[in-house]
């Protein structure tokens, strides 16, 4: 059990270590390259911090389950908007612009509805999931052709090699430092007696926790761009590239696919229900930031 919790609090300290060098270095590299700090967010950040579900997918297809592959996906993503949104809007003022919250968000429903449609059949091909791939690399050039390149963060002194490095350090701590919330959890879970539905709902907040951490430190540090880029974006790389290229590399074939859609829809929907709340609530008061942790509830009821 001692072990157990320090590991869970070494966990906690590389992620936080590591989530501050992450904000950083993409607040630099925002600077260097003339974009928002919400673009590097939603494009560099969001892919390193969804390594843990990109990596899931990758073993998991490899190895034929494909029920291990979505669940993980639509677990991660619907924590990830329910409860990453509430709790950051609770720790900090969270405020987006609303053609923002449209772009994105809209972006982050597309993907979700293009893994509901490759699902229906319970097999996603390996030419569905290259296309998917392709899909989300088409968004990232769309998002880069109409990106404001006048809007920079100007208060940042560190170099561009530093600064990328920055991102990488701390993208690979916050990696490391999930992992490690994860084991420590199961570990004293299953010390403690836990019921198994428990040991569940630590892995999936571990796997959503490099996001988390990343956007917690961001907002608390005048950082909005980069933390509701992170959750939005994760959230749009999941769903196309994650589960894509697990596709792509040896097909996903799910069993039980009412169960499942049925949880892929409420993935849809919660998150339709959290954009609603950024897009009327600016900032995002504590009612809001309630309603939409209470949008996580229903997730251990479905699939």
């Amino acid at each position: 059990m001692f072990a157990s919790l320090l590991t869970l609090l070494a966990g906690v300290t590389t992620l936080v270590y590591g989530g501050d060098r992450v904000v950083d270095g993409a607040s630099a590299l925002a600077r260097h390259a003339g974009v928002s700090t919400f673009f590097v967010g939603v494009t560099v950040v969001a892919v390193g911090s969804s390594v843990p579900e990109i990596a899931t997918s990758l073993y998991a297809a490899a190895y034929g389950s494909g029920n291990l592959v979505v669940g993980h996906v639509v677990g991660s993503a619907t924590s990830q908007i329910t409860l990453g949104v509430g709790v950051v809007s609770l720790a900090a003022p969270l405020s987006v612009a609303r053609q923002k919250t449209r772009v994105y968000g809209g972006g982050m429903l597309a993907a979700m509805a293009v893994m509901a449609v490759a699902l229906q059949s319970g097999t996603v091909t390996r030419a569905q999931g290259a296309l998917m791939v392709l899909a989300y690399l088409g968004f990232l050039a769309v998002l880069a052709e109409h990106e404001d390149y006048a809007e920079h963060v100007s208060d940042s002194d560190l170099s561009l090699r530093r600064a990328a490095g920055y991102v990488v350090l701390g993208v690979a701590l916050v990696v490391v430092g999930g992992h490690l919330l994860v084991t420590g959890s199961q570990r004293l879970a299953v010390t403690l007696g836990v019921p198994s539905y428990l040991v569940g709902l630590v892995t999936g907040l571990g796997t959503t926790a490099p996001e988390i951490a990343v956007a917690l430190i961001a907002v608390r540090r005048d950082r909005t761009g980069i933390a509701v880029g992170t959750l939005l974006g994760s959230n749009i790389t999941d769903p196309l590239f994650s589960l894509g290229i697990g596709a792509a590399f040896a097909g996903v074939h799910v069993t039980g696919v009412d169960g499942v859609l049925t949880s892929v829809g409420y993935m849809i929907l919660a998150s339709a229900a959290v954009l609603a709340v950024l897009y009327a609530r600016r900032p995002v008061g504590r009612a809001g930031s309630l309603s939409c942790l209470v949008l996580y509830v229903p997730t251990f009821f479905l699939g």
